[in-house]
């Protein structure tokens, strides 16, 4: 009986031990509140509530480390007090160029069972929850990090909007994942994804009124990228780490790392309607602040582009130099010269072209493969930036050459060394003034704000994929209105939209008013435009001029309104002119009533839209001093123009 006691004794001692008082931290507002604590097991936990609404269930916290479990067992030593955190930065493009970030901060201190220390920080905003984790000290021994349990556990209510990640090494030439498939939509949580790689981030949830988006940001060399497991029982979605092919040359897939290590945050961004999600800048409001400056010599813009449509066959010295003209013509700031300009054109006459181009205005940018080990694509350059002696030769030519930027392909996942790779890149490309475009990649996670000189990143199946074959066309209505949500809702996306003149043998299913808003409806540092010189020259002058004048950079956003995958209509603001564009992904009429009551009323603008029979254009005056009415074609779309100051 004694013994039996001591035991009761003993496990209620060690109950207490583990199972710490709830912590509790607010948002500014108090409308989002994170609870913290350990069970009974000393395994961490926390929630998330929103306006005294649960957005997320107990979910798991920990790391499982080479060298020490940090997933149970664990004590708390103590936790900080609630800091206020408050920043304003600037973009050099985006959704918002003028950003700030307010939230409340609180430490959570914890050992393990052999004593080892980690941090668990949570930083909560108005708009949304994060939390990273932090283990300091100093080593000389580097450490791996074998799991990280982190969860999003939803509401079993709750609906998902969701893109499968391709499993390593499979596809044309090995090449994925290269995040380029339709997101599954509206699909219960839980729901298996159909590959083992599980789904990609950002992720969108819907559960009740709110809307939820999980991502990362603050990813750096010293992790891997990660994504949402592909099963996730109950609606509890785990972080999940790359498959083992994900590797830059037999480096690492895992996270690496001496100590102390600071690992990215997960980010769960809140708003009870799509407009305070589409409005958010969580992502870069969490990212590292900007490395070097760029301001000076590099500018956002539009860009010419041949291979979208012409393919191969087009990266030519005279086809590059008719897009060229097309770039000055158009007022276009670029013109990128694709795969195979170094055995079909030439270094020597790239550095003529770059020297033509100069004298309309314009500037190149060229394409490299970054292909080493990894997959077998034969497009060339190839495997010229694989190590930073290569860089620097090949970075001093292209300065040499007057080149403005580069555009780098079919990289090989997300593994660590993988992710170093890119981060390389922009680093050595920004000592040589080269802008940065990563095609066949993965997705940014703030990283135009760290590394300023990155533009865009594809991570998506963009305009390339409607050439190549009709199931891609048939698809791209619903695709195009899911994006704003998900994949473009943080970060700069290389989409390469606007295509009016059609696809050679292929029945485009968008409207002329599809496409034409596309140039506000996406977004990309550098935003290459599909349309051909002589496409575009067939286009009424009124659609010709607006096409001259499409906006560099964006100063601010708002949502109008819409629902993933079905419609879309989005206000962008450059300087005092407002546009605002919407797209109907779905095959019947759509009748829309638009508050634009943050236009002055006396402002005058214009509509662009489908003509009455979805053929062509029809351009009228607007006016705001009343709620606008417009009237959407099956898979059409509009774009307004304000022409006075408002």
């Amino acid at each position: 009986m004694k013994i039996k006691l001591l035991l009761l004794i003993i496990m209620t001692f060690a109950a207490s031990v583990f199972c710490a008082s709830r912590y509790s931290i607010k948002s500014p507002d108090n409308k989002i509140s994170v609870h913290f604590w350990l069970t009974s097991k000393g395994e961490p936990v926390y929630s998330v509530a929103s306006e005294g609404t649960t957005i997320l269930k107990q979910s798991k916290l920990g790391i499982l480390r080479s060298d020490g479990d940090f997933t149970n067992a664990l004590a708390l030593d103590s936790a900080s007090n609630v800091n206020l955190v408050s920043e304003h930065y600037k973009l050099l493009h985006g959704k918002r160029l003028d950003c700030s970030y307010t939230g409340n901060k609180c430490v959570f201190y914890l050992k393990n069972a052999d004593s080892k220390k980690m941090e668990i920080i949570f930083q909560v905003s108005n708009d949304g929850v994060a939390f990273r984790y932090y283990f300091p000290g100093k080593n000389d021994t580097t450490l791996e990090i074998y799991k990280e349990l982190s969860s999003f556990h939803f509401e079993p209510s709750a609906k998902a909007f969701l893109q499968p990640c391709d499993d390593a090494r499979i596809g044309w030439s090995f090449a994925s994942p290269s995040y380029e498939n339709y997101y599954q939509m509206d699909i219960p949580v839980g729901t298996v994804s159909p590959n083992r790689a599980g789904w990609v981030m950002p992720a969108l949830f819907h559960s009740g009124k709110f809307w939820i988006c999980i991502t990362e940001t603050a990813l750096d060399i010293n992790y891997c990228g990660s994504r949402l497991s592909w099963l996730s029982p109950g609606g509890d979605y785990s972080i999940e780490f790359p498959e083992p092919q994900e590797t830059k040359s037999g480096g690492p897939v895992l996270p690496e790392s001496k100590l102390p290590w600071l690992t990215p945050w997960r980010v769960i961004a809140i708003a009870n309607n799509l407009g305070g999600l589409v409005e958010s800048t969580l992502e870069t409001d969490l990212a590292e602040p900007a490395k070097y400056d760029v301001s000076q010599w590099l500018k956002p813009g539009i860009a010419s582009w041949s291979w979208i449509i012409l393919k191969d066959d087009s990266t030519v010295y005279n086809v590059q130099k008719e897009y060229i003209d097309f770039a000055s013509s158009m007022h276009w700031r670029y013109c990128l010269i694709d795969a195979l300009w170094d055995t079909q054109i030439g270094y020597e006459k790239i550095k003529e072209l770059a020297d033509y181009a100069k004298t309309k205005n314009v500037e190149i940018l060229l394409w490299y493969n970054s292909a080493g080990d990894w997959n077998t694509t034969p497009q060339t350059p190839r495997s010229k930036l694989l190590t930073h002696k290569e860089r620097m030769v090949e970075f001093q030519k292209l300065k040499d050459m007057g080149i403005a930027g580069i555009k780098v392909d079919f990289f090989g996942g997300d593994g660590q060394s993988m992710i170093k790779y890119y981060i390389d890149i922009l680093e050595d490309a920004a000592k040589f003034n080269l802008a940065v475009n990563f095609h066949g990649c993965t997705f940014p996670r703030g990283w135009y704000r760290t590394y300023p000189n990155l533009v865009s990143m594809e991570a998506i199946r963009g305009e390339e994929y409607v050439t190549f074959g009709q199931y891609f066309a048939d698809n791209q209505p619903s695709h195009c209105t899911m994006i704003p949500f998900a994949r473009n809702l943080f970060d700069p996306m290389d989409f390469t939209p606007v295509n009016f003149s059609g696809i050679p043998n292929i029945k485009r299913r968008t409207t002329d008013g599809f496409e034409i808003a596309l140039s506000v409806i996406f977004t990309s540092g550098i935003e290459h435009i599909a349309e051909t010189p002589y496409g575009m020259a067939a286009q009424p002058e009124f659609v010709q001029e607006y096409m001259r004048t499409l906006q560099e950079r964006w100063d601010d956003v708002k949502f109008i309104d819409g629902y993933p995958g079905k419609f879309v209509v989005l206000a962008r603001r450059s300087g005092s002119t407002w546009y605002i564009a919407g797209i109907n992904g779905e095959n019947s009429e759509r009748n829309l009533k638009l508050d634009l009551s943050f236009i002055n009323k006396s402002a005058k603008g214009f509509l662009i839209t489908d003509s009455d029979n979805s053929k062509g254009f029809v351009k009228s005056n607007v006016n705001f001093s009343s709620t606008l009415e417009i009237r959407m074609h099956p898979y059409g779309g509009f774009v307004i123009k304000t022409l006075s100051n408002n």
